[in-house]
């Protein structure tokens, strides 16, 4: 009998990795196909033109993370030649974001390649399996979460509304954007998800719907070309890794910067005390958000190699020293199983494009339109080169044999929302549900200067930064999701409240 354990982004992409699970998938075979679903059915959230890392730690090897970044797009392209059919627009999303959509800010995806490397190498069922939850939905209908209505009521007419493949598929016949379980019904995805289960992954880089994705870029003046899909490779990296007390925590290195991120606040926060948080050790919470996001925002911005930068943070923060450091939209899937095998996926299409090619039902990203991560917009360069990102999947092990698969949606607050769970699993002792619900702060820039943002419950006293209290627990603060393996075997499995997520437990026996 073998058993898998998973959390996600929602119940019915849970209940898709349980159902593969049931089928006799492990943990990489259901975290894949609850990816799939979520990627299916949480629009604006995400999509299938996206961006992702797979964190995989096996039983018997060493712990990777699978980079199917977006890059940036133009190969083929006369030097200085980048498309500019990009317009900048304002939400007020999230307080508030500028960002970049239309043709010219789809970055080139990855997150298909890297699914497809995972199932090769990690998982135990063919690949067409792992798209039966998702073709379902995909045909059928689904309906509209919570938390994709949460984005589209700021974005259904800035990001969605120009394009009318888009446009018809969120807006009902009187205009109105979707409400909170509408159903949604997308022409054409069922059919494109058909052919990528059927042909492989092969057909989205290289075959028919590459084709359509390229030449329907190509004719709005966008920079992707077909030699960016056709050449695009994911590569296996080995993880960051940081020891926090009986655990070794191991997570995406560079060039991302979420991990990086998370490492150093993570070797900064050492041996809390266990609950309740005192005002001192919340202000240090603070202070170590303040200095690690600093350095993020001044040094890795996206414009050159980032990997200098990182090696300077980790080492400050191995040095202890905060004082060298100030100056939308993502989907996570978790999963374990009895083996130990564990999987974090945390996947991204930026704020969205609004770019659907014709005939494919798949929405593309709008990574070069990300500003906060590439500050260049669509003049960035090299083609080819992978684009910063603040995901952050980890995968850990326990000394008693315990492991874990943890991540969260959230932009920037991804890796204070990571940090805030481990250290109230690890180091306070909660169990993982309780981590994941109790109340957390996310040091954030605002229009006048760096202030922290705080969900209530929190002894904020002695914080030296202006703070904001939120009226309640808020999607803000992202949406963890965890399963764990305990050392006598048991699963568990934990999802944030924040994001109504789902959570599944299914076994098959052998």
């Amino acid at each position: 009998m073998s058993k898998v354990a998973l959390a996600s982004s929602s119940q019915i992409s849970a209940d898709a990795g349980a159902e593969i699970a049931r089928a006799g998938g492990n943990a990489v075979d259901a975290a894949l196909a609850a990816a799939l679903v979520s990627a299916v059915t949480e629009p604006g959230v995400c999509a299938l033109g996206a961006g992702a890392y797979l964190s995989i730690w096996p039983p018997d090897g060493e712990p990777v993370t699978i980079d199917a970044n977006v890059a940036v797009p133009g190969l083929g392209r006369p030097a200085g030649s980048a498309g500019n059919s990009g317009r900048e627009i304002y939400m007020e999303y999230g307080g508030g974001v500028t960002t970049i959509v239309g043709h010219g800010s789809v970055a080139t995806p990855g997150a298909l390649a890297g699914c497809d490397v995972a199932s090769r190498h990690y998982g135990r069922l063919p690949w067409r399996e792992l798209f039966g939850p998702a073709i379902s939905w995909a045909r059928d209908g689904f309906p509209l979460s919570q938390a994709a209505y949460n984005y589209l009521r700021f974005s259904h007419q800035l990001v969605f509304g120009w394009n009318s493949q888009s446009y018809n598929a969120l807006h009902d016949e009187n205009g109105q954007v979707l409400e909170p379980g509408d159903p949604v019904r997308i022409s054409c995805l069922a059919e494109s998800l058909h052919q990528i289960a059927d042909q492989g992954v092969a057909v989205f880089y290289k075959g028919e719907l590459a084709r359509a994705i390229a030449t329907d870029i190509g004719s709005h003046g966008g920079a992707l070309t077909l030699a960016d899909l056709e050449k695009y490779e994911p590569i296996t990296r080995k993880c960051l890794r940081v020891r926090k007390k009986q655990w070794e925590i191991a997570t995406n290195p560079a060039p991302a910067v979420g991990g990086a991120t998370l490492t150093a606040m993570l070797m900064l926060m050492k041996d809390e005390a266990q609950e309740p948080w005192t005002s001192t050790q919340v202000a240090r919470l603070a202070q170590v958000q303040h200095a690690v996001l600093g350095f993020r925002r001044t040094h890795l911005s996206g414009d050159h190699d980032c990997e200098p930068a990182i090696r300077q943070l980790l080492a400050l923060a191995r040095a202890g020293r905060l004082d060298g450091m100030t100056a939308p939209s993502t989907i996570h899937v978790s999963a374990v199983d009895q083996t130990g095998l564990s999987c974090a996926i945390t996947m991204s299409a930026g704020y969205g494009s609004g770019v659907m090619p014709p005939g494919t039902g798949i929405w593309l990203n709008n990574c070069l339109g990300e500003l906060e991560l590439n500050s260049r917009g669509l003049d960035a360069e090299p083609a080819g080169r992978r684009l910063p990102s603040n995901m952050a999947p980890c995968v850990a092990r326990s000394r008693d044999g315990a492991a874990l698969a943890i991540g969260s949606p959230g932009a920037d607050r991804i890796t204070s929302a990571i940090l805030q769970t481990l250290v109230n699993f690890i180091d306070r002792k909660t169990s993982l549900n309780a981590a994941i619900e109790a109340p957390r702060l996310h040091v954030e820039a605002g229009k006048d200067g760096w202030r922290v943002a705080c969900e209530p419950g929190l002894p904020t006293e002695e914080i030296k930064l202006p703070v904001r209290v939120f009226p309640g627990i808020s999607m803000y603060f992202g949406g963890v999701g965890a399963a764990l393996m305990h050392p006598d075997g048991r699963l568990e499995s934990a999802a944030d409240p924040r994001r109504t997520g789902g959570t599944a437990i299914a076994e098959h026996s052998d």
